[in-house]
């Protein structure tokens, strides 16, 4: 500014005027590099604070809420799992699936659904149904294709329409 008034009035001609030092708000003791750092600190502070905070708590509140599964109650129903022949060989097997309620009393009326797939790449899913063959215990079979360690998933729909599953490790599938 100063520079400026001297140059308007004729008193320079545009190189250095002596005697003119230039004003700085610098606190005293304060190198120019530090002051430097702190404007540049006072500045990110200062966006963080006036815009990017209100967006990041926005940004945060959705993520936090869109990543949780709604929680549902547990259905008190009790399942066992049973497969025939022992050991598990390639070919037909049979599931034999037990449920209870929280009182040990046999669900009946629902629906399951078996998939099982081999524990790594490559082979396609296996599907069967099993159909209850007395009150709460439900019978299906499916086929296992090849040797190796399967993993088996029972899906069930209670009468409610409830669903659940139940993942049961099938390690060591021989072949016949």
């Amino acid at each position: 500014m100063r520079l400026e008034q001297e140059f308007e009035k004729g008193r320079s001609s545009g190189g250095v005027i002596p005697g003119f030092r230039l004003e700085s708000r610098t606190c005293s003791g304060v190198q120019p590099t530090q002051r430097v750092r702190t404007l540049i600190g006072t500045g990110i502070r200062g966006a963080l604070r006036n815009r990017a905070l209100p967006a990041f708590v926005c940004a945060a509140i959705l993520f936090v809420s869109g990543c949780r599964k709604a929680v549902e109650p547990q259905a008190a129903i009790a399942i066992e799992c049973g497969i025939s022949p022992q050991p598990v060989r390639v070919g037909p097997v049979v599931f034999s699936v037990k449920l209870r309620d929280a009182a040990g009393a046999p669900a009946v009326g629902a629906r399951v659904k078996l998939e099982a797939d081999m524990s790594h790449p490559g082979m396609a899913p296996v599907f069967g149904e099993a159909r209850e063959a007395a009150p709460g215990r439900y019978q299906g079979s499916m086929e296992f294709g090849m040797p190796g360690d399967w993993v088996a998933l029972i899906h069930v729909t209670l009468p409610d329409g409830l669903k659940l599953e139940r993942e049961v490790s099938v390690p060591g599938v021989t072949a016949n």
